[in-house]
Formats: structure tokens, sequence, C-alpha cells
């Protein structure tokens, strides 16, 4: 019915700030694609971190204000640019990026960041595969260039990003080993690909790591808290080992010459300076992931637009994740 009268909900950002500064509109005109975009009906969003430090303005992209946030979403296509052959209306898609703003009902997306959404995923596991799994992908294999046979450790594996990387690395023939901060976040890890889990809540968990993998130490930790772990990090490393920076909240001291020890190295990850190759080489393998059945997103915590505030208040400062959280317009 939005689109018919040619506006729709959505949430818009008018100032950098808190969760405060996310507010829902009701009268807000439904974007038309131009000639090599897709207009998407909304049905699920994903909610990522990243997204709470661009509303915060404290993040090296800052988008021109007013805005609306969201980059991963599935829905049905509701209409295509004049260019697009790929797409037709009706086809139920999912997104890694959009041009509009996903926390909306309706959102359009350049074609080339839309992918097909296979019948076996609904529309909540369709708006977890965007930035989760391409950046697992990216982090683990384009950048940490994973083998078979190697070990990684996965920090913060109960989350969206972490729960992705869990099940790529096992189905690429890792020894996978994840951290979370309580005991059911520890079964999700386990049931979503890692052989080991430990709670990273415990004072002692480092020695745990320690005792399982042994002297050698783990080949790759995707760390997802690198304020915190970096540090304790290259302690675990094996020699020629790598730490792949997902996510970090702020600054840490570590000393280098425990990279000097190990020739061991921190590499940053981001999504965003992928080249169009990396992205097609990402979509093609999370694809074969979801054909292969290997790929089961995990939807977390669900809110509607109207508690969007607190969406963004409980993915900084919730007890322990447990999947991705997702916006149902």
């Amino acid at each position: 019915m939005a689109a018919t009268r040619g506006v729709m909900r959505a949430v818009r950002v008018f100032e950098f700030g808190g969760p405060e500064v996310l507010k829902l509109q009701a009268n807000v005109s439904v974007p038309d694609p131009t000639e090599n975009q897709v207009l998407i009906r909304v049905h699920a969003c994903g909610v990522n971190p990243v997204e709470t430090y661009i509303r915060s303005g404290s993040y090296a992209r800052k988008p021109a204000l007013p805005y609306t946030p969201g980059s991963d979403v599935a829905g049905v296509v509701a209409g295509v640019g004049e260019r697009v052959t790929a797409f037709q209306k009706g086809d139920r898609v999912f997104t890694v990026g959009t041009i509009s703003g996903g926390y909306a009902e309706y959102a359009v997306a350049a074609a080339d960041r839309v992918f097909p959404l296979p019948d076996k995923l609904d529309f909540r596991q369709g708006a977890a595969i965007g930035i989760p799994y391409f950046t697992a992908y990216r982090a683990l294999l384009q950048k940490g260039r994973a083998k078979a046979g190697e070990s990684v450790l996965v920090h913060g594996a109960s989350g969206g990003v972490g729960i992705a990387t869990c099940q790529i690395a096992r189905a690429c023939g890792l020894k996978v080993l994840g951290t979370a901060g309580t005991e059911e976040g520890m079964d999700v890890v386990l049931r979503n690909g890692a052989h080991q889990a430990f709670n990273h809540r415990e004072a002692n968990y480092t020695d745990k790591i320690k005792e399982y993998i042994g002297t050698e130490g783990v080949n790759i930790i995707i760390e997802m808290l690198s304020n915190v772990n970096l540090a304790t990090d290259l302690q675990l490393l094996s020699c020629a080992g790598r730490v792949m920076v997902v996510g970090s909240r702020g600054p840490i001291e570590i000393n280098p010459r425990d990279t000097m020890s190990k020739e061991s190295s921190i590499t940053g990850v981001s999504l965003f300076l992928a080249t169009e190759e990396e992205m097609h080489e990402c979509a093609a393998a999370v694809l074969d992931g979801i054909e292969a059945g290997w790929l089961k997103p995990l939807v977390g915590s669900e809110y509607s637009l109207e508690r969007v505030a607190q969406a963004h208040q409980d993915i900084m400062h919730s007890r322990g994740a447990q999947g991705k959280m997702v916006l149902l317009p």
C-alpha cells in the first residue's frame, strides 16, 4: 500500500549521536530505481555494529545527513531500472549494500549488490547473510589466506560474523575454535562449526586455549574486539600466525616484539575496500554454501522499526550475542 501512495515508513538520522537520533518517519518518499538499480520491498534488514559507529559520527565514512541506515536487506523485488536484466518484479533477493538505506519498508540497491535468495532460506535469514558472511569470507580467505588443516580462533564467535566465520572455516577444512560470553553462546558456536568453544568471560580462558592448542599455537585469529584482545592474541599465535582485525571499539597497547618473535602479522579487514572481483568471489562462495547446505544463517533478536533505538543499544551492550540481529519493517 505504501508504494502506491509513493511514501513509506523509514528510519532517518538528521544528526550524528546516540541511538536516540534514529527517528522513524511515516511519510518518506519511496525511492525510484535508476537504470542499474533494483527497488526492494524490505521484509527484513540486518543490524550491524558498524551502523552504530556511522550513526555516532565516529566512523571514517560519514554519510550526508539526513540518511537512512542499513545494508543487509532481504525482500521481494518491487521494480527494476531499465538496464537491469538479472532480476524482475517478484524475485526473492538479498543485498550486501543499499543506496537508500535498509531500515525502511522499501530500499534501492545497485543491481550488482543484489543476489537471489534461495527458497530454502527465509527473509530473516536472508537479512543475516550480507555483511556477516562476506566479511567472514574476506577475513578468513581473501586476507587471512586460510588453508585446510590450519587452525582458526574466532573471538566473539556467537555473533553474526562469528557464526559465519565458523561455518565457512569448518566447510574449508580448518580446525575451528570459538569464544562466546555465555554457556548458551558456546552451545551456539559448537552447533555452527566450531570443534571447541571457550567462555571469554572466564579469567583463565586463554590458559584453556593454550592447553588445547599446545605449543604450536593457532594459525589465524579472527578478532571482533581487538581493543580488548589483541595483545593476548599475539601470545596465542603460531609462527607466521596472523590476526585479522574485524572489529575494534577503541585503542590498545601492544608490544611489537610479540610479532617479531613469531614473525606474526596483524591485518585490518574492511569489506568496504573489497574490489569488484573480490565481491564477486565472496558472492559465489556464499551462494555455493547455501546450495551445499552448510551456510545456514542464525537469526538472533528481532525488532520492529519502532524499536530501532533499542536494537542499536542492545547490539553494543548485550551480554552475549546469539546470531544476527534483524529489523522487521
